[in-house]
């Protein structure tokens, strides 16, 4: 049932509407609108955006799915990867993805290593048998990454050692349970064994306690061996200078590193084993 807000100028009947489409949001959703010092929507803007929540809400409960093949309307132009030369491979995927796009779909990729071919045939072999929500609103757009169908333990890896576990490490500010890079329990560092994750972190937070300052000027990964399909082994050297807190002297780490990676219980690379030079934790 529509309500009549005819009688108010057009702006109050825009604020009215929203004021009552919030409530119904807040009664029927437990939605939560405004907060002090928030910056304010126009109107018009407000109400374009409370009617896309509202579809959204009505199409979620719904819970349709559908195969992405029948969402993007069955095509049958798309050649198989086998057919594509490599000089055309590069366009073939933007056409692919750009037909994606139309559909309010894209598929996305984080490790560098893999290829536009490999793309390109994932998602005429694979991604198209894919169920997904069957949901259509204004500029809403359904992001697959491939990285999640396929994990890469070379990426994987890599980016857990460069980018977590040595940026958190050699910096004074200190690793707390949300240092998920680490693997739960039994963690070698350094030849000793820590029961749970929370030990290593407390032996790195000691560490971390006598310096005032830690600047990490180089890790370079020399390889990653992937040794079975549940170990990667990460190999590479360091670079530190740190600040001792107590004289205020310079201090310099520096060395090779070994790090062993398994997968978690969740399938995510975490670290298992550590040998790391020059640094006694």
């Amino acid at each position: 049932m529509e309500e009549d807000f005819s009688p108010l100028n057009e702006k109050e009947q825009l604020q009215t509407e929203n004021d009552f489409i919030k409530m119904k949001l807040m009664l029927e959703k437990g939605a939560e609108f405004g907060s002090a010092g928030s910056e304010e929507l126009s109107p018009e803007l407000e109400n374009i955006f409370l009617k896309n929540v509202m579809a959204f809400e009505e199409q979620f409960e719904q819970h349709k799915t559908i195969k992405v093949f029948d969402k993007i309307g069955r095509p049958g132009h798309f050649k198989p990867v086998n057919e594509i030369p490599d000089n055309d491979m590069g366009k073939a995927w933007d056409e692919l993805r750009d037909y994606l796009n139309k559909y309010g779909l894209d598929l996305g990729v984080c490790s560098p290593y893999i290829s536009t071919r490999e793309l390109y045939r994932f998602t005429i072999e694979e991604l198209f048998d894919h169920e997904t929500d069957d949901m259509l609103l204004p500029g809403w757009t359904t992001n697959f990454i491939y990285d999640e169908f396929h994990p890469d333990p070379v990426y994987e890896s890599e980016k857990a050692v460069k980018e977590d576990l040595f940026p958190a490490l050699f910096k004074t500010a200190p690793v707390d349970e949300y240092f998920y890079c680490l693997h739960d329990q039994n963690i070698l560092l350094n030849g000793k064994c820590y029961r749970e994750r929370k030990d290593i972190n407390a032996a790195f937070n000691r560490f971390k306690s006598l310096f005032s300052e830690m600047d990490l000027q180089k890790v370079i990964i020399d390889r990653c061996d992937v040794k079975s399909d549940s170990k990667t082994v990460v190999s590479g050297n360091y670079k530190v200078i740190a600040t001792s807190i107590t004289d205020k002297k310079e201090e310099s780490f520096e060395g090779k590193f070994t790090i062993e990676l398994r997968p978690d219980d969740l399938g995510y690379w975490s670290i298992k084993n550590m040998e790391i030079e020059a640094v006694n934790f």
